[in-house]
C-alpha cells in the first residue's frame, strides 16, 4: 500500500484493489489541490471547507463516483474496511470547534489511522480503539487542532510503526493559518531531528519497524 500527501490533512492511499483520499481542500486555502481519482473520501468534519472539498476528487474506473463517508460508523467499500470513531475538533468537547472523526483505514493488511482536525489528548477509549495501529497521520500545527507536543504525546500513545505528521503552516498557506507552527518547529518543539522528506511511504505488513519511525512526505 502507497501513501502520498497531497497537502494540509489530505492523504492517498492506494492499495491493489482500492484508492481512499482523506479529507481534500479547496484552493482558497492557498495550497493547489492535485488533481486526483479516488474509490472511497474520508472527511473527519464538514463544517470546515479545508476538510470537505469532496468536489476536487474524481472517480476511478470501478467506481465512478467516490463513495464519500463524513461520520462515524463501521464501513466495507471494495474490500477496504473503515471505522469512524468520534473525537472533538477541541479540548472543550466540541464547544468552540465541534465534532471530529477519527478513522482507522485497514488497507492491503494495514491499519492506518487520520486523526483530522483532532484537538484534544485521546482517552483511554479511544486508544483501546487505535490499538495496533501501523501508520498514524496526525496534525501538528497547533490552533486548529493539537500542537506539537501534544501531538508527539498522541504519538507515543499510539505506539505506531510509522507516524506522519500534517496540517502544519507552509509558505502557500493563506494568512488564515499564519499562526500554525511550521513543519521545522514542530518538530524542533517534539525534541526530534527533521527526517529527509520522502516522495511517498511504501507499507508492508511484512516490513513495518518494531520502533516508531517518523516519516515526512512531500507535497
Amino acid at each position: 500500500m502507497d501513501i502520498t500527501y497531497l497537502g494540509h490533512s489530505c492523504f492517498k492511499l492506494r492499495s491493489t484493489n482500492a484508492t481512499v483520499v482523506t479529507d481534500p481542500y479547496p484552493n482558497d486555502i492557498g495550497l493547489k489541490m492535485p488533481s486526483v481519482s479516488a474509490d472511497i473520501i474520508t472527511v473527519s468534519h464538514t463544517q470546515h471547507n479545508d476538510h470537505n472539498a469532496i468536489d476536487k476528487v474524481s472517480g476511478t474506473a470501478r467506481r465512478e463516483k467516490p463513495f464519500v463517508i463524513t461520520a462515524p460508523g463501521e464501513f466495507e467499500i471494495g474490500g477496504v474496511s473503515i471505522f469512524g470513531l468520534p473525537s472533538y475538533h477541541d479540548d472543550k468537547k466540541g464547544q468552540e470547534r465541534g465534532e471530529n472523526t477519527l478513522y482507522v483505514i485497514h488497507i492491503d493488511e494495514v491499519k492506518v489511522a487520520h486523526l483530522g482536525d483532532l484537538g484534544h489528548m485521546l482517552s483511554d477509549k479511544q486508544l483501546t480503539e487505535l490499538d495496533g495501529i501501523d501508520v498514524l497521520l496526525v496534525p501538528i500545527g497547533g490552533v486548529y487542532t493539537i500542537d506539537s507536543k501534544t501531538a508527539q504525546e498522541v504519538i507515543n500513545a499510539v505506539q505506531p510503526a510509522y507516524a506522519i505528521p500534517m496540517h502544519f503552516k507552509t509558505p502557500d498557506h493563506n494568512n488564515s493559518f499564519s499562526d500554525m507552527t511550521d513543519l521545522k518547529t514542530g518538530f524542533e518543539q517534539m525534541g526530534q531531528e527533521l527526517p529527509e522528506i520522502q516522495e511517498k511511504l511504501t507499507v508492508t505488513v511484512t516490513s513495518l519497524p518494531e520502533e516508531t519511525e517518523m516519516v515526512v512526505l512531500s507535497s
